[in-house]
């Protein structure tokens, strides 16, 4: 079984992506699951992006791998030779990456240590969708977002260096196997059709 996953900041493309692959079929070998968050029922429950204490970044961790524990469980059920990833386990510890780098909070080699005690899908192959803060802030105002999230934690720029880093160093190197990085400040066709080059040369 080949698991890839789809990692970058947030509006890098990532699901414009993934439903442009469905469009191509790609369901007809993969099991394709979808970010963390489209896995929680209600918008209240999902834990902030800026937890307030090691303890709350700890307790989010364990939330989001619930998820991810299912997510083994229903690729294993469904038996295809690709398994296809909206983020993986390295979105979280790039994300404790960040934190520990912001706030101190040193959670992030708890985490690792704690992976090791529980199923998570570790991906061969990541796409890193690379785009820079700026495009990135006139895609979410494109989108309509500004105004509902005046303060949008994961459009900080300290912050997208610091998960940035978690992937592109390779100072703290990432769960996955390769990571391969995909410029994404294009038009989101031409994302696409990159990140379908690759996974079919991946998949072949």
């Amino acid at each position: 079984m080949k698991v890839i996953a789809l990692e970058g900041p947030s509006y890098a493309g990532k699901s414009t992506a993934v439903r442009y692959l469905r469009t191509r079929g790609i369901e007809e070998r993969a099991f394709v699951s979808d970010c963390y968050v489209q896995h929680i029922a209600r918008r209240t429950d999902i834990p902030p992006a800026r937890t307030a204490s090691a303890a709350e970044q700890l307790a989010a961790f364990e939330k989001f791998m619930d998820i991810e524990g299912a997510r083994v469980r229903r690729a294993l059920v469904n038996a295809k030779p690709v398994v296809l990833l909206d983020r993986s386990v390295d979105t979280l510890l790039a994300h404790a990456h960040a934190l520990d780098a912001l706030f101190g909070y040193d959670v992030h080699h708890r985490l690792r240590d704690r992976l090791q005690e529980l199923p998570f899908l570790r991906p061969h192959h990541t796409l890193y969708l690379d785009v820079p803060a700026e495009e990135l802030a006139l895609r979410r105002k494109a989108a309509g977002h500004t105004a509902a999230e005046s303060e949008y934690f994961l459009h900080e720029p300290a912050f997208l260096a610091h998960a940035r880093d978690y992937f592109v160093s390779a100072a703290q190197p990432p769960v996955s196997g390769e990571v391969a990085v995909i410029p994404a400040d294009t038009s989101r066709d031409a994302v696409s059709h990159a990140v379908e080059a690759l996974i079919t040369y991946w998949t072949r």
